[in-house]
Formats: C-alpha cells, sequence, structure tokens
C-alpha cells in the first residue's frame, strides 16, 4: 500500500507503506534541510518518529525552534539522566523543580550534589547519549502502571494514575529501563547531545538548547529573587501537604469540605503575601510610584486593585493611572520585523509625556492626563484634571513596568517595582512539572473567551507571539522588580478545567493549532474537577478569568 505525505512547507512528497516509520521520511528530509527533526505533525497532529505511517495526509518536519520541541528535546534528557543516575547510584533520585531561566533546577533525594558528583553524572550521560539507545514506547493497563511504578518506589506516578479516567498508561523504555512522561519523547539519546549540568542552590539546573537558542547550549544567567519566590511557593505547598496532581487529586476525592479547607488556605496565603508587599511598601517611606508588571494573564489587574485595598488600610489613598493612554499615535508606533505595528515596544509609549506627566505629579502640580483611542490610533485630553497629595502613592499596572526606560527621569528611592506571574511549582509527578506558561495560557484561553469574544483556537494562534514578547519586554527585567508576587493558586487548573475543556474540544484536527489543543485536553485530564465554585472569594486572583470577580468585568 503506497501511502503519500505532502510537505506543508515546501509541497515535496514523500512515499510511504504500512512499515515506514516517520523517522524514515525524516531522515531524507534531514539531508537536504540539514536540520535535525524532532518531531513530525501528521494532518496537524504530533508523531513521534518512533510510530509507523498508516495512511496517507500532510507532514510538518519541526526541530526544536518549535515549543514542542523544546518540550521533547526536555524529556529525553530527563530520561537520560534518570538512566544515568540508576547506574551511578540506583538509591538515589532526582526531582524536578521548576523552570529558573530557561534551564530547568532540579534536587537530588541524597541532598546538595557536590561539583564531582554531577561531573560523573554528566560524563555518564554523554555515554548513554553517544549509545543513541531507540526509545519505545508500550501501552499498558491502569492498574498494572500502578503496580510497576509502586514497586520501584516511583509513588507519585502511581498515585497520578490512580485518578486518570484513562484505563491504559504509555510506557516509555531505553533498553532495560522505563518511565512515564506526559508528553512526547525524541527517537533515541542520540538526539539530546547538547547539554550542561550547573550547581545552584541546593540542587541544579540543566541547560539546554530552546528555540530561542537552538544550536547550543546558551549561556546561563542564575536570578536569585526568582529561585527565592519558587522556593517560598514550595514552603506553601508544604504547609497544604500538596506536591504533586496526585495529592491534589486525593484531597478532592475526599469531599467538598477539604476542597473547601485548600480554597481558604491557598487564598490566606495570597493575602498574607499582598500583606507583606503593603508593609515593604509602607516601610520605605518615600515610595511615590507603584509599578505592577508581568506576563500575559499573571493577575496583574486583581493584584493592583487588591495591594491598592492594602494602602488604604494604611491611610493611603492609592490613585491607579493607565498605562495604555500614553501610547503614541498610530503613524509614530513602531513597526516590527514584518512590518506591523509593534504595540508591545516600549517605543510604541510617549515616554517623554509620561515621565514628565508623573514628575509633575508628584511635586504636587495639577495635570490633565491624556486619553487614547484604540479604534482611532489617536490621543485626546480629559476634561478633568487630577492633583495628588503625599499620602496619594501613584499605582501604574503594564508590561513595561520593570523596564527602568519607563520611568527614567524618576529616582529609585521613589519607585516600587512589583512582578507578578503564576509561576506553577506544584509537579504532576516527581519528573513531570508543570509549565507556567501552561496555567497561564489556559486561564487566558477561558478569559478571552468568555469576557473578550476570541475562540480557543484564535488565543492559542497568537499565544507564541505573545511569549516571543514576555521574552523580549518582560522577563529580561524580571530581576529589577523590588519584590516577586507568585500569583498561582494550587487549586485553580481543577477549576479551570471545567470552562478549559469544552473549548478546547471544539478545536479539530483542520485547524493547526490541533495539537496543542489535544495537549493541553490530556494535560487537564489529569486533574480532577473542583466543582465548588461559590466558595471561590470574589477578590481571588482566579475570579479575573472565570467571572465574579470585585475588580474586573
Amino acid at each position: 500500500m503506497d501511502f503519500q505525505l505532502r510537505d506543508v512547507e515546501s509541497g515535496q512528497v514523500y512515499h510511504a507503506d504500512e512499515n515506514t516509520k516517520f523517522i524514515d521520511i525524516a531522515k531524507k528530509f534531514e539531508k537536504t534541510s540539514g536540520k535535525q527533526v524532532l518531531y513530525v505533525k501528521f494532518n496537524n497532529d504530533i508523531k513521534e518518529l518512533f510510530s509507523k505511517v498508516s495512511k496517507s495526509g500532510s507532514i510538518q518536519f519541526c526541530d526544536i525552534t518549535t515549543p514542542d520541541g523544546v518540550r521533547i528535546y526536555r524529556r529525553g534528557l530527563f530520561f537520560v539522566l534518570y538512566i544515568a543516575l540508576k547506574e551511578i547510584n540506583p538509591e538515589d533520585r532526582f526531582y524536578v523543580n521548576n523552570t529558573l531561566n530557561d534551564a530547568m533546577y532540579c534536587e537530588f533525594k541524597s541532598g546538595e550534589p557536590s561539583e564531582d558528583y554531577l561531573l560523573l553524572l554528566e560524563n555518564k550521560m554523554r555515554e548513554i547519549v553517544e549509545k543513541d539507545i531507540v526509545f519505545e514506547k508500550k501501552t499498558i493497563d491502569k492498574f498494572d502502571a500502578i503496580k510497576m511504578f509502586k514497586e520501584i518506589g516511583e509513588e507519585d506516578k502511581a498515585l497520578l494514575f490512580k485518578y486518570r479516567k484513562k484505563s491504559t498508561v504509555n510506557v516509555y523504555y531505553a533498553g532495560k529501563y522505563f518511565n512515564y512522561f506526559y508528553g512526547y519523547l525524541p527517537y533515541s539519546t542520540g538526539y539530546v547531545n547538547k547539554f550542561k549540568l550547573k550547581k545552584v542552590e541546593k540542587g541544579f539546573v540543566i541547560i539546554h538548547p530552546t528555540n530561542r537558542f537552538p544550536h547550543d547550549v546558551p549561556n546561563y544567567s542564575y536570578s536569585p529573587k526568582l529561585f527565592t519566590t519558587f522556593e517560598e511557593y514550595k514552603n506553601w505547598l508544604d504547609i497544604m501537604e500538596i506536591k504533586t496532581v496526585g495529592e491534589l487529586n486525593f484531597i478532592i476525592s475526599q469531599g467538598a469540605e477539604r476542597v473547601r479547607e485548600i480554597i481558604r488556605v491557598a487564598e490566606a496565603l495570597h493575602e498574607q503575601k499582598y500583606a507583606q508587599i503593603t508593609d515593604e511598601i509602607i516601610n520605605r517611606k518615600n515610595i511615590r510610584l507603584i509599578m505592577i508588571a508581568g506576563p500575559s494573564s499573571s493577575g496583574k489587574t486583581t493584584s493592583a486593585r487588591r495591594i491598592a485595598l492594602h494602602l488604604k488600610v494604611h491611610g493611603l489613598r492609592p490613585v491607579p493611572i493607565s498605562l495604555d493612554d500614553f501610547f503614541l499615535e498610530r503613524e509614530k508606533t513602531p513597526r516590527d520585523e514584518n512590518g506591523n505595528y509593534d504595540f508591545e515596544s516600549i517605543n510604541a509609549l510617549d515616554l517623554e509625556l509620561f515621565n514628565n506627566t508623573m514628575i509633575d505629579l508628584i511635586k504636587g502640580k495639577e495635570v490633565i492626563l491624556p486619553k487614547f483611542d484604540f479604534k482611532t490610533g489617536t490621543r485626546f485630553w480629559s476634561e478633568e484634571t487630577l492633583k495628588i497629595n503625599e499620602n496619594q502613592p501613584i499605582i501604574i499596572e503594564g508590561i513595561h513596568g520593570l523596564n527602568e526606560r519607563l520611568t527614567t527621569s524618576i529616582s529609585k528611592e521613589q519607585k516600587f517595582k512589583i512582578y507578578v506571574s503564576s509561576l506553577t511549582q506544584m509537579n504532576l509527578d516527581s519528573m513531570d512539572r508543570i509549565p507556567t506558561t501552561d496555567t497561564r495560557l489556559i486561564r487566558r484561553l477561558v478569559r478571552d473567551y468568555y469576557f473578550r469574544g476570541y475562540s480557543a483556537a484564535d488565543t492559542l494562534k497568537i499565544w507564541h507571539s505573545v511569549v516571543s514578547g514576555e521574552h523580549k519586554n518582560i522577563f529580561p527585567f524580571q530581576d529589577e522588580a523590588d519584590i516577586m508576587f507568585n500569583s498561582h493558586l494550587v487549586y485553580e487548573l481543577s477549576v479551570l478545567k471545567l470552562f478549559a475543556e469544552p473549548l478546547l474540544l471544539s478545536i479539530d484536527n483542520s485547524h493547526p493549532e490541533y495539537s496543542e489543543a489535544k495537549r493541553l485536553l490530556r494535560f487537564l485530564d489529569y486533574f480532577l474537577p473542583i466543582t465548588e465554585l461559590d466558595e471561590i472569594p470574589k477578590t481571588s486572583i482566579i475570579r479575573e478569568f472565570i467571572g465574579k470577580s470585585s475588580f474586573v468585568y
């Protein structure tokens, strides 16, 4: 039987039969393109290279320059690290904690590693890569998988499988070793030949190529503030006795009272952090400008309102000012490399007008604030004037709040910068983490549909450019923050699941976004739902996305 696979980009047709694997087609593509293929998209669905072609269709050859390519490369590295650790020290285990500036921060069961231990492990990993062991996927009964992983001490994986509706589990093998991964793997160990282990704090980071640095291991820049924020949330999870999704599901399965308790504790921890942020602002005494910044769907709006409430408790009268009203008029807006208006660039703002306005307000002068009409791309002026007193700090919310260029004319002693992001610390299991971008994406999918009129496909279509803009305009400045606030709620994905699943199910394989929708559906399938929505306070961050918020909509 002759199957025909048409390359979406070049139009070239490849021929296959029932014995052909996608690796065979990918090798032909690699010879002419010089690129290393990590996976293919077949009829808009991701296929691993060791799987067989079963019909004709369209094909795309994908490498590490895609988000899925990075995820696949990373999982391959984790499996190689797992094998290396088993061969060097079978009693030890490693735990994937979180992303730390494009690298993965991990810790060992045995404690803080020495440089020699990491070097020994890295050398063993390179041996395994050199052997080019082909990964094999086997589908087994869920209860057999639970038994398998319990026998090797992987209780977290066994607990994860327990609460899934699906009756089977895909287990990956590399020679005599097996493991479970949420998501796909590369063809073999030889595909993940670029990496470095570097000691950081009590553990280490795995540095590897990314879609922004695809050709080699990038230089690593450590962020102590970000690390501290993740550690703080890790301590919160310890308080709630939830480190993995399996443990969260166990609590949900115990009934409504336990769910209510988790919601209350999670919200109380947020309230405590807002109070701490406010205390720091008050103790600085001279703060006149409070800047709140963070990536998309991080909860900046709710955070700004809740901090304002805490400031009022201290007798202050904060004044919110919208950064959006300081956009340049359309004809002066810079364009990106594709010739489109770049509204996310800091140069799209009238920086001179903004600085002059802030300085005049801080000096006690009366000002007229600009207004911006986004439909016409023109500026007009408010009919009302504004004058503030010393007990009226200005609150500015926007993506450029941490960039010193935005407020270059205002002294640092008068500014307080807050970085807000949903920094997920809870994992699916010890080696399968929940990416922080996935939490924000699911938040945005829900909000865009219910409150902004966008379909799930619309949101998925632009998400890559949103993240790209964040890497350019937000993440490089996160260490400029005086304090970081982690807006993630341990229970939120079990709530968002109810809203997001129907939206994602509307995307079929005729859409280029199908593979991403399918990935997110598989991800949400791990969570038991929380239906006690009335227990979520109207001041909660999550209300900004699901509705009935005291602050938005």
